[in-house]
């Protein structure tokens, strides 16, 4: 199941559980979990990115690490909230990443890099420090937003 109704998704989860949260780039995927009682999200790692076969393995040793039992993708919509190749790029990965039978949320991340990176600008972390962990912080930014809104409804 795909969805980007978030009361939908979390119907699939009635006493919580741990999230993934995915943020697809190009040549990396940000990883982040959040814990059992959606309060928090946590920047896990960074894949870099190789034939989707070995992504796949990646993802599925953190999920079992993990006990995951959901999955938080970003979505790159264009600021007008229009589909992009990037968006469609994301899209097919979600639809891949179904044979894992957990459920997938797309979540909106519109601004969640230039979020993130402006916030380790402020705490004064290293460019390099930046390059490192600004996709799973990303990933962090964008489970925390699906967490907030999951548990105000």
């Amino acid at each position: 199941m795909i969805t980007t109704a978030t009361p939908d998704f979390a119907a699939n989860f009635p006493t919580g559980g741990r999230l993934i949260g995915l943020d697809v780039g190009t040549k990396t995927i940000g990883v982040a979990t959040c814990d059992v009682n959606w309060s928090f999200a946590t920047p896990d790692k960074t894949i870099i990115r190789k034939k989707f076969a070995a992504d796949l393995a990646t993802l599925k040793s953190v999920l079992t690490a993990h006990a995951i039992v959901g999955l938080v993708v970003g979505l790159p919509l264009n600021m007008d909230g229009t589909d992009s190749p990037r968006t469609q790029s994301t899209r097919a990965f979600a639809r891949n990443l179904l044979p894992l039978g957990l459920p997938i949320l797309l979540w909106d991340e519109r601004w969640s890099t230039a979020a993130v990176e402006r916030a380790m600008i402020a705490a004064d972390v290293s460019r390099a420090k930046r390059a490192e962990r600004v996709d799973s912080a990303a990933a962090a930014f964008i489970l925390q937003g699906a967490i907030d809104a999951m548990t105000r409804a």
